[in-house]
């Protein structure tokens, strides 16, 4: 980025640079996270795509996945969809069932108190300042 030449271009080919401006979910550490788990997939395709519809095919498979299948360790080892429609609290309370009953039964193999299952009350990429009031009206629209 640093040669005139290359940021003339990028600024030509409209490629914004990026500030790293901190909790904006378009910037690099929430880009780079979900391009690891694209890249990481093993369907990930390993040539380009003959097309503009297998691209969106690829991606729209990918985005399905993510949402249903893909368990995501910031809301307890659970999809956003399992999340999304309440399900969530069950299978967590089922766990902590589950993993108490095999810490009663093999206490030996436990050092500490089971992990703690509890959904957690909010979920935000961006969490709005504390000085601001999220107002209900503007968060049903982004959900």
């Amino acid at each position: 980025m640093r040669a005139a030449t290359l940021e003339s271009r990028l600024e030509e080919l409209g490629v914004l640079r990026s500030f790293s401006r901190p909790r904006v979910s378009n910037d690099n550490p929430y880009s780079e996270s979900l391009f690891r788990t694209a890249k990481y997939r093993p369907d990930y395709p390993r040539r380009p795509f003959a097309s503009v519809q297998e691209a969106c095919q690829w991606v729209a498979a990918f985005v399905d996945w993510y949402n249903h299948r893909h368990w995501h360790s910031g809301i307890k080892f659970v999809t956003p969809h399992q999340r999304h429609n309440g399900e969530a609290v069950e299978i967590c309370r089922h766990r902590a069932v589950v993993y108490e009953q095999a810490r009663q039964r093999h206490p030996r193999r436990w050092s500490r108190s089971t992990r703690c299952w509890r959904q957690p009350e909010e979920v935000w990429i961006n969490p709005p300042p504390p000085e601001i009031e999220p107002d209900p009206a503007t968060l049903m629209l982004v959900a």
